[in-house]
């Protein structure tokens, strides 16, 4: 299990790096969206998936009795989707005003501070 979520998890951070490699500004933003939802599953596959119960600890007891699932990585990955959410809604509303003021996603076309070249 762990071997194709390896897997799966490099053919994301590929797409992403692709993605992001592109000159189009949609691209890095879909590119950084992809690459957090690859560390968000290389986090939660770095805390061993194990088929157990839910880490509750019974009461009266110290630790969870029996096997049970990590909850430290499911924490990190619940506050992870949730930060990854704020930037990419940040990111969008960016890449909108960009668009809205310069009339184009093209990485090379927005040089709004560097002067026009003559072609003389």
């Amino acid at each position: 299990m762990e071997t194709g979520l390896a897997l799966l998890i490099g053919v994301l951070v590929a797409a992403a790096v692709y993605l992001m490699l592109a000159r189009n500004v949609m691209s890095f933003l879909f590119g950084l969206l992809l690459i957090s939802n690859a560390a968000n599953l290389a986090i939660f596959t770095s805390g061993r998936l194990t088929e157990g119960a839910p880490p509750l600890v019974p009461e009266g007891a110290d630790a969870p009795v029996g096997i049970v699932a990590n909850a430290l990585p499911q924490a990190l990955v619940l506050t992870a989707i949730v930060i990854g959410f704020g930037l990419f809604a940040f990111s969008l509303m960016l890449v909108f005003r960009a668009y809205t003021g310069l009339g184009t996603l093209h990485g090379d076309e927005m040089r709004v501070a560097e002067p026009k070249e003559d072609k003389a």
